[in-house]
């Protein structure tokens, strides 16, 4: 049974306090000295060194520029996988036939997981744009597609005949009946989506990239800087939770107009 909601102001509270509660024990685990600095550096070493690193160039770039680098592989990936997954997801839930066909290779493919791409796209692109893009497409592809497909096939049936009985062909019937009629759900997969695809990103750079934020953590830990590479996962971790945000407010923006 679910719990009543608590008030906004308890519910940040919580998380104030869950915040600083794992400061707290991270702060203490460091200061007992069980493990050397340089391999668990304390909060405020991360926070210097995350300073440090958007004025002082690491791995050839400063952290600003190789989170842009990284950004602008995110953007292209994630933006194709959206175009891709909800033309594919609105085409499979209309034509019975394109479900036939993409369906099979689809259930297939997405069980690789996006890491998996990484020695196929590293032998296609070597370092170049193209890998991590790939990288990116495959992992964020799937929930825009799926949430796509399940939108649209939950459409009220009437609606549909309604529109053919007035004349609507395929192209009408996809554009002003099912897309509107999905779009909180395609929505909801975006946020999925994006999560997927930025840690997707971040693998793929580990590997496949020569600069951005992954390319950032592969040089740090080469050189044993423990502080650079933390530092780099905070900054991914705070891009992230922008993401989400953005993506969030944008989710109860569509619900608020439709009256949910």
């Amino acid at each position: 049974m679910l719990q009543p909601g608590l008030p906004a102001g308890r519910l940040g509270a919580l998380s104030v306090a869950g915040a600083s509660g794992f400061v707290c024990l991270w702060s203490a685990m460091a200061l007992t000295g069980w493990v050397p600095r340089a391999f668990f550096p304390a909060p405020w070493d991360i926070i210097g060194r995350l300073v440090e690193l958007t004025r002082e160039p690491f791995a050839g770039h400063t952290l600003p520029v190789h989170l842009l680098s990284s950004l602008q592989r995110f953007a292209m990936g994630f933006v194709l996988a959206l175009l891709t997954g909800i033309a594919l997801g609105l085409l499979m839930a209309w034509f019975r036939w394109v479900d036939e066909i993409i369906g099979p290779v689809f259930e297939a493919v997405r069980f690789v997981a996006p890491i998996a791409w990484v020695p196929f796209a590293a032998l296609w692109f070597g370092t170049g744009i193209g890998g991590p893009v790939l990288i990116i497409f495959m992992g964020a592809l799937p929930p825009v597609l799926i949430n796509t497909y399940r939108g649209a096939r939950f459409v009220d049936r009437k609606y549909i005949e309604a529109a053919r009985m007035l004349g609507a062909g395929p192209w009408r019937g996809i554009t002003q009946v099912m897309l509107p009629a999905a779009v909180p759900a395609i929505v909801a997969g975006l946020r999925i989506s994006a999560g997927l695809a930025w840690q997707s990103l971040v693998g793929a750079e580990l590997i496949v990239a020569s600069s951005g934020v992954g390319y950032l953590m592969v040089k740090g830990q080469a050189g044993l800087a423990t502080a650079t590479v933390m530092s780099a996962m905070l900054a991914i971790g705070l891009v992230g939770l922008v993401i989400d945000v953005l993506l969030r407010g944008l989710q109860q923006s569509i619900q608020t107009r439709r009256g949910r």
